[in-house]
């Protein structure tokens, strides 16, 4: 018969490490995400599928509420992969969308695919050109600036931290060199498809970062931080997001670099793309 110790162990998430102390990923949003997520409870063909503190999730969850989509948030346990997500992703990884009997996943897809509905308001201007941009430029984002804010969290030395720091600083300076100068969004007074790109990591570098790894304030009066300001008094961003600690427990894992976080934290260490 088990004793109560490894039935105590048995009950801790692989990313613990074996310590009940240690604090782990949420498995249900608090504050304005949770009453956002049950005021979308109830079965309807359109699904998101996933888990609260996952920023790719985030993307996709802000896209359906600036849309004001009929849609159902369903919140999975992603380290348990359940049937119903491996059924859309066998690599059980969030988000995933499912719409009638048709299901796919990444979150730039499924930012897209919501796009092709034609319901709502856009996220991609009309303008061709401007349709390209904004994939360049989210190409910028998923490629530069949130392998580096992994790199930053889950670095143990301060002289990686400094150069990691250096590093994402840079990168997100090439983004706002880009947008457009008055603002406050990435393309003008409008939330749009960069905007949305961007808005975890922005979220996530005050609730994560700054907490963690003295990530600074943005500079008054800068480009900057006008658009920091404007990502965190949008009001899907805001219906989207959960309280502080969610954050604080969520990735003390990354900011520790525990084995068995996560894909990405696996991946990071291991010098490849994201999963």
């Amino acid at each position: 018969m088990a004793s109560q110790n490894d039935q105590s162990n048995n009950d801790l998430d692989a990313n613990q490490g074996g310590d009940a102390t240690k604090k782990t990923y949420n498995k249900q949003p608090t504050g304005l995400a949770a009453k956002t997520a049950q005021s979308h409870a109830d079965e309807k063909e359109l699904k998101l599928y996933g888990s609260c503190f996952c920023p790719f999730v985030h993307r996709v969850w802000i896209s359906l509420e600036h849309k004001k989509l009929d849609y159902q948030y369903v919140e999975v346990d992603v380290y348990r992969k359940p049937k119903l997500l491996l059924d859309i992703n066998p690599r059980g990884l969030v988000p995933a969308l499912r719409h009638g009997e048709w299901g796919c996943y990444e979150s730039t897809v499924l930012m897209e695919y919501l796009e092709d509905l034609q319901q709502g308001p856009n996220l991609l201007p009309m303008d061709p050109k401007l349709r390209a941009q904004s994939r360049l430029w989210s190409d910028h984002i998923n490629r530069h600036i949130i392998p580096l804010f992994y790199h930053y969290l889950q670095a143990q030395e301060l002289s990686d931290q400094k150069k990691h720091a250096t590093e994402l600083t840079n990168q997100i300076a090439t983004l706002v060199s880009a947008a457009d100068p008055t603002g406050p969004f990435f393309m003008g007074k409008d939330m749009t498809f960069v905007d949305v790109q961007m808005a975890p990591w922005i979220v996530r570098l005050e609730k994560v970062l700054k907490p963690y790894r003295g990530w600074p304030e943005p500079e008054p009066g800068s480009r900057w931080e006008k658009w920091v300001r404007a990502i965190q008094g949008n009001e899907a961003v805001k219906a989207t997001t959960s309280d502080d600690q969610l954050y604080l427990d969520s990735y003390q894992r990354y900011a520790e670099n525990r084995p068995h976080t996560s894909q990405v934290q696996a991946a990071i260490n291991g010098g490849k793309g994201l999963p």
